[in-house]
C-alpha cells in the first residue's frame, strides 16, 4: 500500500513520511512546485495546482490512504488577501482532491484523513472540549476550520473511512511556533502572552506523526482531537521552555494590546484559550509517548542538541 500525502514537505507532513517510511511504507506526495518533486522509489512527486482545480490522477496509483495536510500558514499577518488565501488554500486543496478521486476507481483506497484545527473551538478560559462540542469561535480562525471541516465532510460520499484530526500547538524544534517562543528566551527577553492565563492544547511532533499514522492503519473515521493528554497554561509553558533552555524569565507578561499593534488580528491566536481533550483517540488505542510538558521540551532540546532532523525542507505551520 502507498500514502497519498499534500503537504508532505511541510513541518507536519515531514514528519508523518518519516514515520510512514520507518514502516516501510511508500508515499506518493503532491507539491505546487515541480523543482520538489522526486522520483524515489518510496517517494515519489507529483504536481498540483489546487487555485486552479488540476491535479495529476497518476498520484492515486497503488494508494491506499490519503493524508491531507494543504494549506497555507496562518502565522502571517492577516491582511484581508492573505485571510482568503489561508481559506482559499484549504478549500481548493480539498476540492481539486474530490474532483481528482470522482474520475477514478477509489475502491482500493480505505481511509482518507484530512488535517484541522483546535481553533474551532471557542475562546475560554473554563471549558474543556472534546470533538462532540458543538459551538464554534467567533473568530476568524474559528470560520475558517469550520468552513475547511464542512468541505471535508463532502467526501462522505465515497466508501472510505473519513477522518479529521484537530491539531493543537505542534511542538518541534524545527519550525512552527517553539522556535519562535524559544528565540526571545533564550536572550532574557521572554515573556507571557497578554494574562498567560490562556490554555495551550499542544502535541509534541512525533506523536502527531504516530497519530494520523495510527488513524490510516486502523481505518479510523470521524474526529479526532490532535493534543495531548495534559494542556498547560501560556504561562507554565513559557515558563518550562526557559527552564530546559536554563534561563530565566525577567521581563512581565507581554499586553495584549502591544500584541495587537504588533501583529494586527493575527495576534489572536496568542492570547486564543483552548483547553481539548485527548480521550476519544486514547480510547481508541493510541498511546502518547509524550505526555508532560517538560519532558516533551527536554526531548525536543536534550535529542541531538535540539537538531532533529526530519528533513532537508520543510514549510510554516499550517494550524
Amino acid at each position: 500500500m502507498k500514502v497519498l500525502i499534500t503537504g508532505a514537505t511541510g513541518l507536519v507532513g515531514t514528519a508523518i513520511v518519516n514515520e510512514l517510511h520507518k514502516k516501510g511504507i511508500q508515499v506518493n506526495y503532491l507539491t505546487t512546485q515541480k523543482n520538489k518533486i522526486k522520483n524515489d522509489e518510496d517517494y515519489q512527486g507529483f504536481h498540483w495546482n489546487p487555485s486552479k482545480g488540476v491535479l495529476d490522477s497518476e498520484c492515486f496509483k497503488g494508494v491506499g490512504a490519503i493524508i491531507n495536510l494543504a494549506g497555507a500558514s496562518i502565522s502571517e499577518r492577516w491582511t484581508k488577501s492573505y485571510k482568503e488565501k489561508i481559506l482559499n488554500s484549504r478549500i481548493n486543496s480539498l476540492r481539486t482532491l474530490k474532483k481528482g478521486l470522482e474520475s477514478i476507481d477509489t475502491s482500493k483506497i480505505k481511509t482518507f484523513v484530512t488535517a484541522s484545527a483546535i481553533g474551532i473551538y471557542p475562546n475560554s478560559l473554563i471549558n474543556f472540549y472534546d470533538e462532540g462540542e458543538t459551538a464554534i469561535d467567533d473568530s476568524f480562525l474559528g470560520e475558517v476550520v469550520h468552513a475547511w471541516e464542512q468541505e471535508a465532510d463532502s467526501f462522505d460520499t465515497f466508501n472510505f473511512q473519513l477522518a479529521k484530526i484537530r491539531i493543537g500547538l505542534v511542538l518541534s524544534t524545527e519550525g512552527g511556533a517553539l522556535p519562535k517562543l524559544a528565540l526571545p528566551i533564550k536572550n532574557y527577553l521572554g515573556a507571557a502572552m497578554a494574562s498567560g492565563e490562556q490554555w495551550q492544547s499542544w502535541i509534541h511532533i512525533d506523536d502527531l506523526a504516530r497519530m494520523f499514522v495510527y488513524v490510516i492503519f486502523n481505518e479510523l473515521q470521524g474526529t479526532f482531537n490532535g493534543v495531548a493528554p495534559n494542556p498547560v497554561t501560556n504561562t507554565k509553558l513559557t515558563n518550562e521552555l526557559a527552564s530546559v533552555l536554563g534561563k530565566k524569565i525577567l521581563l512581565p507578561n507581554i499586553p495584549k494590546a502591544m500584541l495587537q499593534l504588533i501583529l494586527g488580528e493575527m495576534a489572536y491566536i496568542l492570547w486564543a484559550s483552548q483547553r481539548v481533550s485527548s480521550k476519544k483517540i486514547e480510547k481508541s488505542g493510541f498511546t502518547f509517548n509524550h505526555l508532560n510538558i517538560c519532558r516533551a521540551l527536554e526531548d525536543l532540546y536534550q535529542n541531538n542538541g535540539g537538531k532533529r532532523v526530519h528533513s532537508d525542507s520543510f514549510q510554516k505551520e499550517f494550524v
